[in-house]
């Protein structure tokens, strides 16, 4: 007869055992939860010299990170911080995060804490698409930070957005115009990462669904304005980065996802055709005179390598060109960081000279915004 000890000892032996197998099984066993490797997409690899998104990112961010407001240095200067420098914020943030350069981010925040002092001013009042898009650099810095008085001021411009909303359920700051694409849902989808709350999602998803419907031309792209109908750069470019902001947040299963993505992917084909030998698309899109444009590149490529990242675009058919984009993008930045042949800011006008002849600055944060936007997106 065993003794009490005996049979103690052997059914320890037994869990023991058990447990080994049980490791064994799970070892080999497929990892439901696991996320599955990604195959380094090649394109995105092994740059030329000079050309890395690191190299071209920190050049840029470093030069924007020097400057002082550029609202103050404009003639006449504009009363608060305007929304070119909001996006190269943006922007520089994300790639200073994705890059580990603390001492970057440091000084990207720190350029914010006068505008909760002495120079509160220049924050715009939300009360137009183009000062409410100032709320995606606090939101950007409380993610990044968690900061309560950075979420605290994103929600207020968030919010302020939607306080009279149309019988639609839009912002009464809808006016149709395609810069409203990026304008409106940017500030939203960036209240949604920072909190979480659907509704920020959905404010997005459902403006963005709207606009779509609205503007949208046969052939995926978008003319200026309804009473303009010439297919302008920048102003596509606005699109494009609008939809791949949302995209990059919806889940699968939201209920707009698929209309956007449709759409996104109708877009991004037909710009497909319009790209230039050197990786460039023109200042209007579909007119081959017209001279080649950098901030709508910039926003082309962030919205093409994103997609390429995130299976929404064939691989082999879009890598290549995305990478012949960013590329061809890189040629226009000089050793300061500034890059050249940015579209100045340009009104609507039913007049093809008008486009053709506008002035192509250099250093212009219309354009210094999706070089940064893209490098990011290269280095997710």
């Amino acid at each position: 007869m065993s003794t009490r000890l005996e049979r103690g000892a052997s059914k320890k032996s037994i869990v023991v055992a058990q447990l080994v197998v049980c490791g064994i099984v799970l070892m080999f066993a497929p990892q439901a939860h696991a996320k599955p490797q990604q195959k380094p997409i090649k394109e995105f690899n092994n740059w030329p010299e000079g050309t890395s998104p690191q190299e071209i990112g920190k050049r840029v961010a470093e030069r924007y990170a020097a400057s002082d407001y550029i609202n103050l240095h404009r003639n006449p200067p504009t009363p608060t911080i305007i929304y070119p420098e909001v996006c190269t914020w943006y922007g520089a943030l994300t790639f200073a995060q994705l890059t580990h350069d603390t001492n970057l981010t440091q000084r990207l925040i720190k350029r914010f804490e006068p505008l909760f002092g002495d120079k509160a001013s220049l924050i715009p009042k939300p009360n137009h698409v183009d000062n409410t898009v100032f709320g995606t650099v606090p939101f950007e810095i409380n993610i990044e930070t968690k900061d309560p008085k950075y979420l605290e001021l994103g929600k207020s411009i968030a919010d302020a957005q939607w306080q009279n909303p149309t019988p639609d359920g839009l912002t009464s700051q809808t006016r149709y115009w395609i810069d409203d694409m990026y304008m409106i849902t940017a500030v939203e989808v960036q209240a949604y990462r920072a909190t979480g709350e659907r509704k920020y999602l959905d404010r997005a998803a459902h403006e963005m669904s709207v606009y779509l419907d609205k503007l949208q031309q046969p052939n995926g792209l978008f003319y200026h304005a309804p009473d303009v109908p010439f297919f302008w750069g920048r102003g596509n470019g606005w699109v494009a980065a609008g939809m791949t902001e949302l995209l990059r947040s919806m889940p699968q299963d939201h209920p707009e996802r698929a209309h956007i993505l449709n759409s996104y992917r109708k877009m991004l084909a037909t710009l497909l055709k319009y790209q230039n030998q050197d990786g460039t698309w023109n200042q209007l899109i579909d007119h081959p005179e017209a001279w080649p444009e950098t901030s709508s590149t910039g926003m082309f490529t962030f919205a093409m390598i994103t997609g390429v990242k995130n299976g929404w675009l064939d691989k082999k058919t879009y890598a290549p060109a995305a990478r012949k984009a960013w590329l061809g993008l890189v040629h226009y930045i000089d050793a300061n960081g500034d890059i050249s042949n940015v579209c100045e800011g340009t009104n609507k006008n039913n007049d093809l000279n008008y486009y053709l002849t506008r002035a192509r600055n250099t250093g212009d944060l219309h354009g210094e915004a999706p070089i940064l936007w893209s490098a990011s997106a290269l280095l997710r």
